[in-house]
């Protein structure tokens, strides 16, 4: 019997047990599927992904079957039958996924349809009789006449009429294939029933006109059944005449391919019968291309009408602008590698000249981009493709014209997928076999080929070597050769023989008996795990600051005098600046190490050469100035060496000098790139700066240039002014003294130091200052970037309106700002032109204001921010002009909104009683101080005429009307208004109180009129009169009586004849006219003008609303571009991408109880009260909704009510359908959800919508020329249309949702399932959004099964339902690298336009922002930002942190991230003109960045960061990044520490990436000077000196215990030199850098300028006081820890962060795990340091002088230790922190086992923490690190009483004894219970003898020896770090560990570790627990945001449970 290998067995039980696991989680997910969509009969609205298949759709047929089943069940029944048949059909066993649950749902319905007795013969009767119905109804629907007379004719769309059509013929096809299944299924069915043949030949012509209604995207090129909004569009029309191309109608084409039947021949119809592309590529492209074409035809001139019997023709410069810009990287490629462009070759013949050889090779070069998938990421791959492939269209377009028979394609094989197949496929294989080799970023950069060097290989012209198509034995395409070994995957170069033919060998001719290559290397650049490549990239820098640093220490030795002797040693940066010269050559050598195979040998041996060059030269530098030295110092006076050198620096620096003038000098710059051809140029280009085809022409204009070397001139003063005055020079005279000192007693065994002049204490003292020299210019370009900054945002006009006063102070100027900055100037319409005779400009501008600004208030009003009296106070009127239809009396003044007018009326009154004395015109002059009180007064005045007017037009009553206002207008005239009315506070207050009541009852009646829709006119006449005259008598009475004072003015009123008739007769007021619908506006307006009494100073209250409405109106005074009508304006999409975020919130998710009993709907409805009811007051509007407003509470918080008897709970899942949408959706609306970014960015389209209806949509063409058709109801339905075709044409809005697909068909369980419904909801609510998605299919070729990819773009269909409208093969698997990148990138060929804004999941739009859009856009043609050839290219956007009040710690965050992506990016963009892409929503120049690349990077790990290397990309290619603020997007941030903490991890981990990419790299090498400077500080820079900081901490503890410990410190303090000023002034230094004041400028500067000085100090100071410090403390150690890892070890990797809402407690053991390594030992040994620095040295403890020193350390040990807890919710309450200690106690205890996670296992945990270090090298430099901790040990045994003054070795060694021994005492006492269980008695008797001999050892040493107590202390002390150091040698020595049989051991000591490193951190926390106001008071500082806004988090977070 053959032995059976354990390790094999095991692996074979264990992948059977995985398999039945698996198999049980499937049926369980399937069952739990089934048990929430709670069908009756299954699930049939889930059809398995295999049953899809292309020609039979079941989800339609089964869609058909609900719409019939009511109305005809038996056809209902036989579509149930025909879907079972097809499942059957395509699986018969049920082996797939979820099929046996589908077809026992059919079988389910099957049966109930077909009762007991069935006679399956009369089916075919069935169906006819059904399909003559259909016929019938659609016939009806066909006749144009039978519809016009229906009612629904004008209620329903063109677009509804054919969604009707569309779904009878849907019906009528699947009726098709069911007759056809029938007889096929029983042939003899066809003799027993009469079926009428022409019937059924009539049905397959009605099928087949469902062709009609094929799907589309935006333009129904094959659609003519649908209707076309565009078909009236001129530029729409050219663009599709302009890609035709007439054929001979004879011409036959090979193949399978057809002519379009529904359209003409186009270009593209051509390209895919060539090159063989796919069918959806050329429709997806074509679409683009006309697009695009119609796009840039708008912006030019307008296109004529044409002549009856001629087309549209699209303007050449259209065609021209397009083809340059998606040809213009192409061209580019050409002229690097000096090839001729295939662009240049004519296609003469019967084409036409130009314009359409442009056409042919833009949509070449599209068709080529839209399939090419992964390979996207190469856009000179992708240009090498166009180069042949164009070059075939000539020779190809040629034949066509010399041979007209005769056919010949040049790649078309036997497939429509030819070109994916033979050209795409290749490349996408052998990337993703060096993806492979990545191992998920855990192999080296520098052993696998990324995206980039597959990319830089077509820069060199040896890739001409590929051939055409390829040549797949060339290097390029061996794949690396895959083996495995032991655990791992490893990978290694295929050799040629095993290389597998990516084709077959005879479609490569000339392959046989070629040698293949080996395989191809990196390219150009290797990612190199090294902190070197920070000096590598950034050598310039280092080698100034390092040279500065040298030449001003030289200085101050010098004592501060310039003479020959000291510029001698000043003159020592010389070999200083050389020798780093030199190391950087070294490094080019060494970093290069495996690219040199694929490297052109130009670049190469430029490299040598700068090695021999720099190498020689700094030999002869160095030794020129040591022979200088020695002349110098021999006193010979000779200065011949030094001439030598001085001459050879001069030459040096003199020619240095003159190149770097060359390169960086702008004008010399484009001078020397302009001669690169001439004379020595070329060769001193080559020499210093490497040329790459990217990175050229980096440089900036002129006056930019000098900008940012300004900015840095003042940032460099300052920095080495402090560094001189307050630095070095204080450490001159201390270091002379210690270099002296000869005397120091050094209490241990010193080696170096004493013999060398006391060096380890002068590197003791110097290291602090050194590194703070290195990183304090960070903190001074902070300071000035801060201040710069600050001056320019309140240059641009930011906070000019930061509250409500003062919107309210300039809101009369906003219609005028509108006007001018988001109207098109060139509109101006005949109506404007007649408006303006008689009306002021102000009435005009408010008219267009008031459209967008009432829209706005609606939009607030939808999304709950206000409420139904707020939006009526906010709304504006509409200011029209439009005289009464019963008066020639016009409102002429502007009509403001009432929160500027409420109350104004009665306070005039008051101050008319006031100022009793006062003259009409002095009281006039009070009322005018305040325009809205003039303008409530005006109003009021002249608005109560006009409705007098109207309603005694036929009555006598209008002459005392007119007599009054005339009698009035006339005393105000004359200034006797006084004299002649009384202005006394009761005569007024009566009549606006008798007019106010007027006003009432006109509205009631009103009210009733309306209500009474079918009464007769006379009796609402009567009924009117009756109650209106009665109020207009009293109000005559009052007029007449108490406001008239002047008897002769009362008698000239009544003294009109027919007045007195009118009275006497009873008739005056008896014959009113019945209001119109503008005079109830009217009335309704006044009557809140005249009853409004209470304030609106706080409208409205919503702080969210006030923002945005400040917001909106500061940015109307800023300056930005033009706004163009809506038909010019670039046309652009937002691309969001999605995986599987949370869409719509469940209600399960809403119900669901945190562990303190709080669900998330109580969580929002407590943080957001406001919001809540005014969500509850929109959803039961009326008084009779209060009982169903009660129902829904009682729902969602039950235990806020007490339930009756028998009374059942209700669960959110039983509210009405309605109710509970709206309630999940406004839930989602205040998270971080898709539902609430879609509606943010579905703003867009309402916005352009409604600017093009403003703009005049509703009109004909010919608007623009200044005449206007007469408009109807039929041009206004006609006009929004038009708006809606225009906004369509200008956006899309593209979510690439990766996993929809799988979500959809149920493969993510439940909870995808529902994800995918609701984005499938998304769809169906807003028309612009489209899904795309990756979709996965097995099919056979051959034996084998094979997975095929898709990209699919999906819209809803007009009924609601998913409807595919692409569907692109793809070559291969698409996540190869970084998920986001890819899952973008294969859905970035759907997207449209000239622009592409990136949206992430976390954020959201707001419709006033929308509106300034197309302003935005504008800037791509702006000129003003940099040379006058480049325009932006990225338009970086305003952002908004919206969750900033969620939290303290939310809060932080936001201001945060709003001091960087305000200030920051502003100082970025000017002056530094470094601002690039730092993530969302920037707008991208979307054809400059498809054709280059794409938006984002994606190679594995060193793209982690993916969206900033799209800046870099578009920086390198000589785009450019701009900054604008007058708009502003939302976005969400991590609310909890430890989301704050993974996120912040991420990027620093991305910035450690970073710092080895070959882009920074680049940038760093080929930027200027100064614009290097700020490159470096704003990326890679900021994260270096952060972690440099904690390295100075770290440097100056170590050197303060040193100098403690060695016995320096007390030496140095009996010689009196501790007390030195000047080096405690030195010292001091590090204190001002550390407290962190100067990092928190940003943040006051921004306070300042958006918020006042005032609410600037208050913010700032209670920052303070809810410990922000401590935050910002702690995140320097969190980007810290992660960016020094990554760089030494790697390992970065994308950290899903969570965006929920943070409320719950974080128990004490998962902080500890996510905090332990980053923070807790950083902490605890920063800590250990600070008491061995207070125990054995600092003479100074008891002074001032100590604290200053060791304050800001003590700080951030105590942060780092405790900020987890100080800001955990509860961390201080007593019950959790019991519950915490058990938890951690069980999870450090637990040992674990297979399968287990690191959060219920210390052991896993442990192992995980090390996972890290994996390389050699990793191993070495944390071996070096941790040598450290033996430092402590070394200084504290020499300091030990019993040692007394013995410094010899042999004291050291027996420390190490002792530790030995208690390493053998730990092993003794942790023996293992279970090994050891036959002798248990013996094991404790044995443990009891050691622990006590150990006792009384101790005792007798310290009773009968010089040993203290304070001595054990210490030497515990001393052996905590150097265990630790061992332990941390042991980790990086695992392997080694494991062979010797210690691991074990280290585990245990390692335990022992974290339960010592737990209890110092749990203790505190516990003791603070003891005491309930703690947690109170914690409570308050993490929630002072939410209680600042009425939440109380202590009922929150403890009410939940007891309610």
């Amino acid at each position: 019997m053959a032995r059976r290998v354990p390790h094999l067995v095991r692996k074979r039980v264990v992948a059977q047990w995985e398999r039945l696991v698996g198999r049980a989680m499937e049926a369980e997910e399937e069952r739990t599927l089934a048990e929430s969509q709670g069908a009756e009969f299954g699930d049939l609205s889930f059809v398995p992904q295999i049953l899809h298949q292309e020609k039979k759709n079941i989800d339609e047929i089964l869609q058909t079957a609900r719409d019939v089943e009511n109305t005809y069940p038996q056809v209902a029944r036989i579509l149930y039958e025909y879907s079972y048949a097809l499942s059957q059909t395509l699986d018969p066993r049920s082996e797939s996924r979820g099929v046996l649950q589908f077809k026992t749902g059919l079988l389910s319905v099957i049966k109930q349809k077909r009762g007991e007795k069935l006679d399956r013969s009369e089916d075919l009767v069935i169906i006819e009789g059904f399909y003559k119905d259909l016929k019938r109804n659609l016939d009806q629907l066909e006749n144009e006449d039978w519809l016009r007379q229906q009612p629904q004719f004008l209620r329903l769309s063109p677009e509804d009429w054919a969604e009707l059509k569309r779904k009878i013929l849907v019906t009528c096809q699947i009726l098709n294939e069911v007759v056809n299944h029938l007889i096929k299924e029983n042939p003899e069915a066809k003799r027993h029933v009469e079926f009428d043949s022409n019937l059924k030949e009539d049905l397959e012509k009605t099928a087949q006109k469902l062709d009609d209604y094929k799907p589309y995207n935006i333009l129904p090129f094959e659609a003519p059944g649908v209707v076309n909004r565009f078909q009236n569009s001129p530029e729409v029309v050219a663009a599709m005449n302009a890609l035709e191309w007439d054929l001979p109608d004879d011409y036959e084409f090979d193949g399978d391919f057809k002519r379009p039947k529904l359209r003409k021949l186009d270009i593209f119809d051509f390209l895919q019968y060539a090159f063989g592309f796919q069918a959806d590529n050329v429709l997806n492209q074509r679409e683009h291309l006309v697009l695009l074409l119609a796009n840039s035809q708008s912006r030019l001139d307008p296109l004529g009408n044409p002549n009856p019997h001629s087309m549209h023709k699209l303007d050449e410069t259209a065609i021209f602008n397009v083809n340059k810009k998606l040809l213009e990287n192409y061209l580019r490629w050409c002229e690097f590698l000096r090839k001729a462009p295939s662009t240049n070759r004519r296609l003469d013949g019967r084409l036409e000249p130009m314009p359409q050889s442009k056409l042919f090779f833009s949509a070449l070069y599209l068709l080529i981009w839209g399939e090419a998938a992964n390979v996207r990421f190469l856009p000179e791959c992708i240009c090498y493709i166009f180069h042949h492939m164009a070059y075939e269209l000539a020779d190809e377009t040629r034949n066509l014209i010399d041979y007209p028979f005769r056919n010949k394609s040049t790649i078309l094989k036997d497939s429509a997928d030819t070109f994916l197949d033979t050209i795409i496929k290749p490349v996408h294989e052998v990337v993703a076999a060096e993806s492979k080799v990545c191992n998920h970023g855990k192999s080296p950069h520098s052993s696998w080929r990324n995206y980039d060097d597959f990319n830089e290989y077509f820069w060199a012209p040896f890739c001409f070597e590929l051939g055409w198509p390829w040549r797949l034995d060339a290097g390029f395409f061996v794949k690396p050769k895959q083996n495995t070994i032991k655990k791992g995957m490893k990978f290694q170069s295929r050799s040629p023989q095993d290389q597998v033919p990516l084709l077959q060998e005879q479609n490569q001719p000339g392959a046989t008996g070629r040698r293949r290559e080996r395989k191809a290397g990196k390219s150009h650049f290797v990612e190199h795990r090294s902190g070197l490549h920070l000096y590598h990239s950034f050598h310039r820098l280092w080698i100034f600051l390092v040279c500065m640093l040298q030449g001003l220490a030289v200085f101050a030795f010098c004592d501060g005098k310039l003479n020959t002797s000291s510029i001698k040693y000043i003159l020592s940066v010389g070999p200083t600046f050389i020798t780093m010269k030199f190391l950087q050559s070294v490094l080019d050598v060494i970093l290069m190490i495996g690219a040199y195979r694929s490297t052109r040998a130009r670049t190469l041996s430029r490299i040598w050469l700068r090695l021999f060059w720099f190498g020689s030269l700094s030999a002869i530098i160095v030794l020129l100035f040591v022979k200088t030295i020695q002349e110098q110092e021999s006193g010979s006076g000779s200065n011949t060496w030094f001439n030598l050198y001085f001459v050879l620096l001069i030459i040096y620096g003199g020619s240095h000098f003159f190149v770097a003038l060359l390169l960086n000098m702008p004008w010399l710059r484009r001078l020397s790139e302009n001669c690169s051809h001439y004379g020595p140029i070329p060769f001193l280009n080559w020499v210093h700066q490497e040329r790459y085809y990217v990175g050229r022409g980096l440089y900036e204009r002129t006056s930019d240039y000098f900008s940012y070397i300004l900015f840095w001139l003042i940032i460099l003063a300052c920095k080495f002014s402090f560094s001189y005055f307050l630095q070095i020079r204080t450490m001159v005279g201390p270091t002379r003294i210690i270099i002296d000192l000869t005397d120091i007693n050094y209490q241990w065994r010193d080696i170096f130091s004493k013999s060398n002049h006391n060096a380890m204490t002068l590197v003791s003292l110097w290291a602090p200052v050194v590194m703070i020299y290195f990183l304090d210019l960070q903190v001074w370009y902070t300071v000035i970037s801060a201040l710069v900054g600050g001056l320019d945002g309140a240059r641009i006009g930011l906070g000019e309106i930061r509250s409500l006063d003062m919107l309210r102070t300039r809101f009369t100027s906003l219609p005028e700002a509108f006007t001018k900055q988001m109207q098109p100037h060139q509109h101006h319409g005949s109506q404007t032109l007649r408006d303006s005779v008689y009306l002021r400009k102000v009435k005009i501008d408010a008219r267009h204001f008031a459209p967008i600004w009432n829209d706005v208030i609606t939009s607030l009003r939808e999304e709950d921010l206000i409420n139904n009296k707020e939006k009526e106070w906010l709304l504006m009127p509409g200011n029209t002009v439009t005289s009464l239809s019963t008066s020639s009396q016009q409102l002429s003044l502007v009509q403001w909104p009432l929160f500027l007018l409420a109350n104004k009326v009665f306070v005039a009154c008051d101050m008319a009683d006031v100022h009793k004395q006062a003259t009409q015109e002095e009281l006039w002059e009070r009322i005018e101080r305040d325009p809205y009180m003039k303008f409530a007064v005006q109003e009021a005045f002249y608005t109560l005429r006009i409705i007098l007017d109207h309603l005694l037009v036929n009555d006598q009553g209008g002459i005392w009307v007119k007599k009054v206002y005339e009698i009035m207008e006339q005393a105000m005239s004359i200034n006797q208004l006084r004299y002649k009315f009384h202005l006394k506070k009761n005569q007024l207050v009566k009549v606006l109180d008798k007019a106010a009541r007027l006003t009432n009852v006109m509205i009631n009646e009103a009210k009733k009129i309306d209500e009474k829709e079918n009464a007769e006119e006379n009796e609402m006449k009567k009924s009117f009169t009756a109650a209106v005259r009665k109020e207009l008598l009293d109000f005559y009475d009052v007029v007449m009586q108490d406001f008239i004072a002047d008897s002769e003015t009362r008698i000239d009123v009544k003294g009109d004849r027919d007045i007195q008739d009118a009275i006497r007769g009873g008739q005056l007021f008896a014959e009113l006219s019945l209001p119109t619908d503008e005079t109830t506006l009217l009335v309704r307006r006044l009557n809140h003008v005249l009853t409004i009494k209470e304030s609106a100073l706080n409208v409205p209250v919503n702080l969210e609303a006030r923002r945005r409405l400040e917001f909106f109106s500061n940015s109307l005074f800023m300056k930005m571009p033009d706004a163009p009508p809506v038909r010019k304006m670039f046309s652009f999409s937002v691309f969001t991408p999605y995986y599987s975020e949370d869409v719509i919130y469940s209600p399960q998710q809403l119900a669901k109880e945190n562990d303190d009993g709080i669900s998330m709907m109580y969580y929002l409805r407590t943080i957001v009260p406001d919001e809540w009811d005014n969500f509850l007051e929109r959803v039961y509007p009326k008084k009779e909704d209060r009982e169903a407003r009660k129902t829904l509470l009682k729902t969602i918080f039950p235990k806020e009510f007490k339930l009756k008897p028998h009374e059942e709970t209700r669960k959110p899942e039983d509210l009405a359908d309605d109710i509970k949408l709206n309630l999940r959706l406004w839930a989602s609306y205040r998270g971080q959800t898709l539902a609430r970014t879609v509606r943010g960015m579905m703003y867009y389209k309402r916005a352009l919508i409604l600017q093009a209806q403003e703009e005049g949509a509703a009109f004909s063409e010919d608007l623009e020329q200044g005449s206007q058709h007469p408009t109807t109801s039929a041009s206004i339905d006609s006009g929004i249309l038009d708006a809606r075709a225009q906004a369509e044409l200008k956006f899309l809005y593209v979510v690439s949702a990766q996993i929809y697909g799988e979500q959809h068909q149920g493969l993510k369980g439940p909870e995808g399932r529902q994800k995918a419904a609701d984005i499938s909801y998304l769809m169906k609510m807003n028309d612009s959004l489209r899904i795309s998605y990756i979709h996965t299919g097995k099919v056979k070729v051959g034996d084998k099964e094979v997975t095929e990819y898709y990209s699919k773009l999906m819209k809803a269909d007009p009924s609601g339902n998913d409807q595919e409208i692409y569907s692109i093969k793809l070559p291969g698997e698409v996540i190869l690298g970084e998920g986001k990148p890819e899952n973008q990138n294969h859905a970035i060929v759907f997207t449209r336009g000239e622009a592409l804004q990136t949206i992430d999941m976390n954020q959201e739009h707001y419709l006033e922002e929308t509106f300034k859009m197309r302003n935005l856009l504008e800037e791509f043609d702006s000129r003003k930002y940099g040379l006058p050839d480049r325009r932006p290219t990225i338009l970086g956007v305003r952002e908004h942190v919206f969750t900033g009040s969620v939290s303290s710690l939310a809060w932080f965050m936001s201001l945060q991230e709003r001091s960087f992506v305000t200030l920051g990016q502003r100082v970025l963009a000017k002056p530094l003109k470094v601002r690039m892409h730092y993530g969302h929503p920037d707008v991208f120049d979307r054809i400059f960045h498809i054709t280059r690349g794409g938006i984002s990077k994606a190679s594995k790990q060193i793209n982690l960061s993916e969206d900033i290397f799209a800046g870099f990309n578009s920086t390198l290619r000589q785009g450019l990044g701009t900054h604008h603020e007058y708009i502003q997007c939302g976005k969400g941030r991590d609310v909890g520490l430890n989301q704050i903490a993974a996120f912040e991890g991420k990027v620093a981990s991305g910035n450690g990436e970073q710092t080895l990419s070959r882009d920074i790299y680049r940038l760093g090498q080929l930027f200027d000077f100064f614009r290097m400077m700020s490159f470096f500080f704003t990326t890679v820079g900021y994260y270096f000196t952060t972690m440099l900081t904690v390295l100075t901490v770290y440097v100056f503890l170590y050197g303060k215990v040193y100098l403690s410990l060695s016995g320096v410190d007390a030496s140095l303090k009996e010689k009196g030199l501790s007390a030195n000023v000047a080096l405690q002034s030195a010292l001091d230094t590090q204190f001002l850098l550390q407290i962190g004041v100067f990092t928190a400028v940003p943040m006051i500067m921004n306070f300042v300028l958006e918020e006042g000085i005032l609410r600037a100090i208050i913010s700032f100071f209670t920052m303070q006081l809810q410990l922000s410090s401590v935050f910002f403390t702690f995140s320097l150690g969190t980007r810290t820890h992660y960016f020094g890892r990554t760089i030494l070890h790697g390992g970065a990797k994308y950290a899903s962060t969570g965006r929920g809402f943070v409320v719950a407690h974080i128990p004490f053991a998962e902080n500890y795990r996510m905090y332990s390594r980053s923070h807790f030992v950083k902490g605890l040994e920063i800590m250990l340091l600070l008491i061995v620095y207070l125990a054995y040295g600092a003479p100074e403890r008891t002074t001032f002088t100590y604290l200053l020193l060791t304050f800001s350390s003590w700080f951030l040990a105590i942060s780092w230790l405790w900020a987890p807890y100080i800001f955990n919710p509860s961390g201080f309450e007593w019950q959790k922190t019991v519950t915490d200690f058990e938890d951690w106690t069980n999870w450090l205890f637990h040992k674990g086992g297979i399968g287990e996670e690191g959060k219920k296992s210390w052991e896993v945990w442990w192992i995980d923490e090390q996972s890290h270090i994996q390389t050699p090298r990793g191993r070495f430099w944390e071996i070096v690190l941790s040598l450290r901790f033996f430092l402590i040990q070394y200084g504290v045994v020499y300091a030990l009483n019993v040692v007394g003054h013995d410094k010899n070795f042999r004291v050291y060694g027996f420390s190490w004894c002792v530790l030995a021994g208690i390493v053998l005492a730990f092993k003794v006492f942790s023996v293992n219970q279970k090994s050891s269980a036959n002798f248990q008695l013996a094991l404790r008797l044995f443990q009891m003898i050691v622990f006590l001999g150990i006792i009384a050892g101790a005792i007798v040493a310290v009773a009968i020896t010089s040993l203290t107590i304070g001595d054990v202390f210490a030497s515990v002390l001393s052996l905590i770090p150097t265990g630790w150091g061992l332990l941390s040698i042991a980790i990086a020595l695992r392997p080694v560990m494991k062979r010797l049989g210690l691991w074990k051991s280290v585990r245990a000591i390692a335990r022992l570790y974290e339960a010592f490193m737990g209890a110092i951190v749990f203790i505190p926390i516990a003791l603070l627990s003891w005491f309930p106001f703690v947690s109170t008071f914690q409570t308050r500082l993490v929630f002072n945001q939410a209680f600042s806004r009425g939440l109380e988090i202590s009922t929150l977070l403890s009410g939940g449970k007891d309610m």
